[in-house]
């Protein structure tokens, strides 16, 4: 396999290796195996790793560099997406679905055979969500569930992990919500798509992405 750190399966307390050990190549693999622990995922993202692996492989750990953010303080939907949050076409509500929302963010995209969410990845986030620190920020419509996202959420950051849309501007605006409801200074996009771009997204290097970290997240928290 790569040359990384591999964690037993039921260590929850081994720390990460330093971040300068990341692959270039695939960008940003750090460690595998562990577990999907509250407490491996709390000291996973309060350095910028987070999960990301395929059905039967071990758990992948990554922290891309550059890395895709929103800073909340500069985020401006644009003119079209102004219009739709003014006209209220949406409810936006959050945490009253969040299995829903992991659920439908689960389902394989067009194109798509399989998805990255496994049911261990789902289980490991409602158990978040249940703790506190996963959150589901949704968008309704006429009583149906129609769009969202969920994160993780350490302080005044929010890890986004996915989102889904099942109508035009669903996500967006659940994205929108979470930018300017002024709970988070930093919303962590992962990696970098046209659509976040396109919402204000910028990229930022390793190095400044953990400095952001130390600033915003009260690093000798225990849980």
């Amino acid at each position: 396999m790569f040359d990384i750190q591999v964690i037993a399966n039921d260590d929850s307390q081994t720390p990460f290796p330093n971040l300068e050990r990341a692959l270039k190549e695939p960008n940003g693999l750090i460690a595998a195996g562990g577990n999907l622990s509250p407490e491996r995922l709390l000291m996973a993202y309060r350095q910028g790793i987070f999960p990301w692996f395929s059905e039967g492989e071990p758990i992948l750990w990554w922290t891309p560099n550059p890395r895709c953010v929103i800073f909340t303080e500069q985020f401006k939907p644009n003119r079209s997406l102004r219009k739709v949050i003014n006209r209220q076409v949406f409810e936006v509500r959050i945490n009253t679905a969040f299995e829903e929302v992991i659920n439908a963010c689960a389902a394989p995209r067009q194109n798509q055979s399989s998805t990255w969410i496994t049911q261990a990845m789902r289980d490991a986030y409602i158990k978040m969500n249940q703790l506190g620190y996963a959150h589901s920020i949704e968008t309704w419509q006429n009583g149906k569930l129609v769009g969202g996202l969920y994160g993780i959420a350490i302080d005044t950051v929010f890890f986004g992990e996915s989102m889904f849309s099942r109508a035009s501007n669903a996500s967006k605006v659940a994205l929108a919500s979470l930018a300017s409801s002024g709970s988070y200074k930093l919303i962590d996009c992962q990696l970098e798509s046209v659509h976040l771009h396109k919402m204000g997204a910028k990229m930022v290097y390793r190095q400044e992405f953990q400095q952001l970290l130390s600033e915003l997240i009260e690093q000798n928290q225990l849980s």
